[in-house]
C-alpha cells in the first residue's frame, strides 16, 4: 500500500540527513517509526475508548490501589 504524509522542514531534514548518514532509504525509516510506535498507539487509543465507554454506564470508578488491596495484590 502506498501511503503519503506531509512532514516539517524539520523532520524532513532529520530523516534525510538520518538516511544520508546511514545509507538507508527515507521509507526505511518511516517503516521502522510506525512498527516501533503502532503497537503504543493502538493500546492508547483502545484505552481511551474503553474509559468512554465505563464512562457512559454512569458506574462509578475507584482507585486501583484499592482494587490491588481487595484482591490482595
Amino acid at each position: 500500500m502506498a501511503i503519503s504524509i506531509r512532514l516539517s522542514p524539520e523532520d524532513e531534514s532529520r530523516l534525510e540527513e538520518l538516511a544520508s548518514r546511514t545509507g538507508r532509504s527515507k521509507t526505511f525509516y518511516v517503516r521502522e517509526a510506525l512498527h516501533e510506535h503502532l503497537d503504543d498507539l493502538e493500546e492508547r487509543y483502545w484505552a481511551n475508548e474503553v474509559v468512554r465507554e465505563w464512562e457512559s454506564t454512569g458506574k462509578e470508578s475507584r482507585p486501583a490501589s484499592e482494587l490491588w488491596d481487595e484482591l490482595g495484590v
